[in-house]
């Protein structure tokens, strides 16, 4: 079996905030992984201040049968949380969760793509 032929998962990861407006535009983005890619099962998850954290929305995504599950930190640049915090994180899901291939993306920020789209906002 490819990767490609696995049940998939999206888990969008953010720092988290008490208030409740801030979960926005995260849940914003999940929403449209799921108009985008239906067959995917997308949750959010937030490292901080809010709920659910990474292991409640991974254990939520293997109930489901999910083989794989990629994490995308919606950070915008490479501070602790993603050099340090993340990958121990998804180290202990891959020991957590053994039959599901975890694929932790870069943080958001750093991808050419959104550098590109900021910029173009800021210009706007």
């Amino acid at each position: 079996m490819t990767l490609s032929d696995k049940v998939r998962g999206t888990i969008v990861l953010a720092h988290g905030s008490r208030d409740a407006f801030w979960r926005r535009p995260i849940e914003a983005v999940a929403e449209r992984i799921r108009q985008l890619a239906p067959a995917v099962h997308v949750r959010c998850a937030y490292l901080e201040a809010s709920v659910p954290d990474l292991n409640a929305s991974a254990d939520e995504l293997a109930e489901l049968g999910v083989e794989l599950i990629t994490v995308v930190p919606l950070f915008l640049g490479i501070g602790k949380h993603a050099r340090d915090d993340i990958p121990v994180l998804l180290a202990e899901l891959r020991k957590r969760h053994p039959g599901i291939a975890f694929v932790l993306r870069p943080a958001i920020g750093e991808e050419a793509q959104m550098i590109e789209l900021m910029a173009r906002i800021a210009l706007s």
